[in-house]
């Protein structure tokens, strides 16, 4: 389960468009660029717009979201993006469009004209449908439903694998090496290729002066070769950083090799490998694996749903998995890649995007689930005595054993006004509080009664942002009152630097003889007399 507002570039969606979030995609150099995919099948773009990489027709940068119209309602369900940036996109009913970056010619549509709107790729591969695809920095490559691997784009080291060091400007079949036989999974390093066949053997080709495509050498391949040393291993996943690769057996096994200057084979050192070697057996089963071309970190997620990231972890060598807080693997790409992408779209129908958070914050003061009541001013609130129990130790002791089912289950407050009580009772199932400064005067007196240290922080940051000179007076005695004194000093100061026109106030008129003689001493120490 994964929140998509760990990713900064998100976090100007609007709740309508979060709501409807179906796929999701970061990527670009500074993780600066955005794509999402809504569960109604519209899709929307944001970021720098890099080469056109948005495919909106322009190379206009936007910080909010904007439709692809080329692209709704046609189905995307699957995104690829290498770091031009240029894109891939597939629909339900497989076909393939390409947008962006163009100099290598890993749009595929024979030409090295910049990408702006996205563009259908259709030949070679007409009639085909295509299930799967990968991006390297400037190449290509996609599955068929039939198992047939066609790769396109730069081809300096080999990885479009049609046997030559020439770019590819259309997708070609990759038939050298693999013949006939059907393949199941593909991924991408920076500048090499891999696919998993459907009885798991694995065949690499490209660039291999890292050890990345597992051959035992450092020797470019042209076309695609079979990592021998897991010939008695059955693969069923990939995944390809920078310049190493990560392999899972169908047992829950993984396998890393590859370039790990940062710790990203998980190896315990920081030493290349040509070859596959086993990690993380002391983890028990692996389930999944994530890397990306763009960035040196590899994460895992075992059987016992606990998720383990290595390599460069936001600019530190981690040469052993470590265990992590996280619940999902994207989170590990958000919070600690460098650049920030995700390793594959999000799929937001399977990493939820409903949270306990937000579980909690739709039962308050629902009366369809609630067993307590409270009545303020003639109002009820609707709450659960466990939930009040959970996070208020007022309540833990109203709330003791002797409190039993056949008490009363409405409770009479009569010492605070409605909308203080119910924004309390709302902030115990939010952490949120939504008062104007007039009613967080109130609740400040409430938390203060209730020993709510973090509540009354809350109340006087309110405060604080809606102080001007009317209230200031006012505000100033209640921050004396309630004891809250950071809230004072800050009421003080601001006073004395208005203090012609606050003197002038209903609310400091009002002032008693000792809190007038206090403030104006205490001014006068401030040197607010002085001539």
């Amino acid at each position: 389960m994964t929140s998509i507002d760990k990713w900064l570039i998100l976090s100007t969606l609007t709740p309508d468009i979060l709501l409807n979030v179906k796929l999701a995609c970061v990527f670009g150099s500074s993780g600066n660029e955005a794509i999402i995919v809504t569960k109604d099948g519209d899709v929307y773009a944001l970021g720098s717009n890099c080469s056109g990489c948005l495919g909106l027709g322009d190379s206009e940068g936007n910080l909010w979201p904007k439709k692809v119209d080329s692209l709704c309602k046609r189905g995307i369900k699957d995104l690829a993006y290498g770091s031009g940036p240029h894109v891939l996109a597939i629909t339900e009913s497989g076909d393939l469009y390409s947008w962006g970056h163009n100099g290598y010619y890993q749009l595929g549509n024979g030409n090295t004209n910049q990408g702006l709107n996205p563009g259908l790729v259709t030949t070679n591969l007409s009639g085909l449908k295509i299930v799967e695809i990968a991006c390297g920095s400037h190449h290509s490559v996609a599955l068929t439903s039939n198992g047939e691997v066609y790769a396109w784009g730069q081809n300096s080291y080999g990885q479009v694998g049609s046997g030559s060091t020439t770019n590819q400007p259309t997708p070609r079949k990759v038939a050298a090496g693999i013949g006939a036989r059907q393949c199941i999974t593909i991924a991408c390093g920076q500048t090499s290729s891999m696919a998993v066949l459907d009885n798991g053997e694995v065949y690499g080709w490209g660039y291999n002066g890292n050890g990345q495509l597992g051959l035992g050498n450092n020797a470019n391949q042209s076309i695609p070769c079979q990592v021998t040393h897991l010939q008695a291993v059955v693969i069923q996943k990939i995944a390809c950083g920078y310049a190493h690769t990560l392999a899972l057996s169908d047992e829950g096994v993984l396998y890393a090799w590859g370039a790990n200057s940062y710790g990203q084979l998980g190896t315990r050192n920081k030493a290349n490998q040509v070859t596959p070697v086993r990690i993380a057996a002391e983890f028990g089963r692996i389930v999944e694996i994530a890397a990306s071309h763009y960035n040196h970190i590899s994460a895992a997620l075992t059987q016992a749903c606990k998720v383990y990231m290595w390599g460069q972890c936001r600019g530190q060598s981690v040469t052993v998995p470590e265990v992590t807080s996280f619940h999902c693997l994207h989170d590990v790409f958000a919070c600690f890649a460098s650049p920030a992408v995700t390793s594959q779209p999000m799929e937001l129908d399977v990493c939820m995007v409903n949270t306990v958070g937000d579980s909690l914050q739709q039962a308050f003061d629902d009366p369809s689930m609630s067993d307590l009541k409270f009545s303020i001013e003639g109002k009820v609130v609707h709450v659960h005595k466990a939930i009040l129990k959970i996070r208020c130790e007022h309540f833990r002791s109203m709330f003791q054993t002797h409190w039993g089912e056949d008490e009363k289950e409405t409770i009479e407050i009569t010492q605070f006004s409605y909308p203080v009580y119910r924004a309390f009772l709302g902030y115990l199932y939010t952490d949120k509080v939504d008062l104007p400064p007039e009613d967080a005067i109130g609740l400040l007196d409430l938390a203060n009664s209730y020993h709510e240290l973090q509540l009354k922080r809350y109340c006087e940051q309110i405060i604080k942002h809606n102080i001007h000179v009317d209230n200031v007076a006012m505000l100033y005695v209640a921050a004396i009152k309630y004891e809250a004194k950071d809230l004072e000093d800050f009421c003080f100061r601001f006073a004395v630097n208005h203090l012609t026109a606050v003197a002038q106030t209903d609310a400091f008129d009002k002032f008693d003889e000792l809190t007038v003689k206090k403030f104006i001493f205490k001014a006068a120490q401030q040197g607010a007399f002085k001539y």
